[in-house]
């Protein structure tokens, strides 16, 4: 498989355990990715500097960085889909990856087919762009105090013009809520609208995703203007929206 630019997909595997590094290696390549191992933190930021990177698998114990903390770095200046692999199963670690800014989280011993197919969904969604920051090229979206939403691109630009980094949860939450703005949204329909191919629901997703897009969009979080809490009932997106293009 290739991009738009006519050279293979490239996925960057992280993983300390050679065994399990040259395992999700092959199976990448199976499928016509090309695949670039990396057995630390060290190996992946030198090979992000090398090339462009399209996606990163990405284990969280790793021998000279926690996966966690090397989201983070990554999450400071690029938007590459991130798809966590780790051994802990807990909830604490899965809202951990998310409030870092994770695409999406698969646990160890995990079904290889099924890691393909999340990797194929992320890819999928978000356009198989991992690459630096841009202005987006608005075709059709939203627009709200500002803000444009480019739903071809997946893109959402501030008022400065700037792209801002979204995974792809946070984006599909983004768009239920300026979708329906102005109705309130249950957690349970939140949940069903960002539910991922193959992803797992667990009862804080929706919590976390909104605290994440209040940190990026609102100038104030904590008394947000656009993403109001509607206690016992859900949340609404509180602001004049604008049509782009062909969106009703």
């Amino acid at each position: 498989m290739t991009t738009s630019l006519d050279r293979p997909i490239r996925i960057a595997v992280v993983d300390d355990d050679e065994t399990v590094r040259d395992a999700v290696c092959d199976l990448v390549a199976s499928e016509g990715f090309e695949a670039v191992a990396c057995r630390d933190a060290a190996g992946l930021f030198a090979a992000l500097a090398a090339g462009r990177i399209d996606l990163v698998v990405l284990d969280l114990r790793l021998p000279d960085r926690d996966g966690l903390s090397v989201a983070a770095t990554i999450r400071t200046s690029s938007r590459v889909p991130i798809i966590m692999v780790t051994g802990r199963g807990g909830d604490l670690d899965r809202i951990m990856g998310l409030e870092i800014g994770a695409d999406d989280y698969v646990v160890k011993p995990f079904n290889t087919r099924e890691l393909l197919a999340r990797i194929k969904a992320v890819l999928r969604r978000t356009g198989r762009d991992g690459g630096p920051f841009s202005r987006p090229q608005i075709r059709h979206g939203w627009r709200f105090d500002g803000y444009e939403i480019d739903l071809d691109r997946r893109r959402l630009s501030g008022p400065d013009g700037v792209a801002l980094a979204l995974t792809v949860a946070e984006f599909d939450l983004l768009v239920a809520l300026v979708g329906a703005a102005g109705r309130v949204l249950s957690r349970d329909h939140l949940l069903d609208l960002t539910h991922r191919a193959g992803g797992e629901v667990f009862d804080r997703t929706v919590d976390v995703l909104i605290l994440r897009l209040r940190r990026k969009i609102e100038a104030e979080p904590t008394n947000p203007r656009f993403i109001r809490t509607e206690r016992g009932h859900g949340y609404v997106f509180d602001a004049p929206v604008e049509a782009i293009g062909p969106v009703a």
